[in-house]
């Protein structure tokens, strides 16, 4: 399905909320081609990049539901949860079930979406994550029951647009998506900063040390991308034996202080979290 011909003027996408996850995909879905005339948002509080970008590229901007002038072919769900009892029965009440909902709150579960907009509305439950502005994301799919073949479709178009989208088999394994590609993100960052400061402390300016950690996992990730080979193969394949990456990975790979096991805790709890904010923990 092609995005550009996914929605109209008549019917539009609607994204209610536009903070840095919607704002993130809003960029990358306008650089891959969906029309601004295609699109509504509604954010009380916009930022004023988010003003500049709709007046750029002609996007209807509303502070609440009710600005809102044409039924939507799908509504993007990207408000915080705790925002939910108050927004969504406004958005039920003026649009029914008609659209497509399409959700990317961590933590909240079909069941709840459809106890405040109508037990008929059909919801896509979506994890994506930041790197979708530059349409290197990563995001889960989990469609609700009563969502068509064609809806999903649309879902992964959305998705698909701006990275790479796998459709999940339960919607409870979107809890385990949260801790490893939904928040993944922020590890990575994490990781920079810390081989940074390794650096800094064997003796190399602060500025140069962050150039290198960068540009480090900026090229390691281009070359996993680009290869066939398994990230353990890739790993091995540049570690001499007695080498000073095998020195590195000594430690790294510690059975029980490892790297390993510290990403295993790290994504177990935001995994966690994720089900407590659902209620299912």
């Amino acid at each position: 399905m092609q995005l550009s011909n996914a929605f109209s003027a008549d019917a539009p996408l609607l994204i209610l909320g536009c903070g840095k996850m919607g704002g993130a995909l809003l960029d990358g879905w306008l650089a891959n081609g969906l029309p601004g005339d295609a699109i509504r948002i509604v954010e009380p509080n916009p930022a004023e990049a988010l003003l500049r970008c709709a007046q750029d590229h002609g996007i209807a901007l509303a502070a609440d539901v009710s600005g809102i002038a044409e039924t939507p072919g799908a509504v993007l769900i990207a408000i915080k949860p705790q925002m939910m009892d108050a927004v969504l029965p406004f958005l039920a009440d003026r649009f029914g079930t008609a659209p497509l909902y399409v959700s990317i709150a961590a933590g909240t579960s079909i069941a709840r979406f459809r106890a405040l907009l109508g037990q008929e509305a059909r919801i896509v439950r979506v994890m994506p994550n930041t790197p979708v502005a530059v349409a290197k994301g990563a995001s889960a799919i989990f469609p609700g029951e009563g969502v068509t073949a064609r809806e999903t479709g649309l879902a992964e178009a959305l998705l698909a647009a701006v990275g790479e989208t796998v459709r999940l088999d339960s919607e409870a394994q979107m809890d385990a998506v949260t801790g490893v590609s939904g928040s993944g993100p922020a590890y990575v960052f994490h990781m920079i900063e810390a081989l940074a400061r390794g650096g800094e402390a064997q003796g190399l300016a602060p500025d140069l040390a962050m150039r290198l950690a960068r540009q480090t996992v900026i090229g390691a990730a281009a070359l996993a991308d680009a290869s066939d080979e398994t990230a353990e193969t890739l790993r091995v394949n540049v570690t001499s034996p007695q080498g000073t990456t095998a020195a590195a990975l000594d430690l790294l790979m510690h059975e029980t202080a490892g790297l390993g096991v510290l990403m295993t805790g790290a994504v177990k709890a935001a995994a966690d979290r994720s089900r407590e904010l659902s209620g299912d923990a």
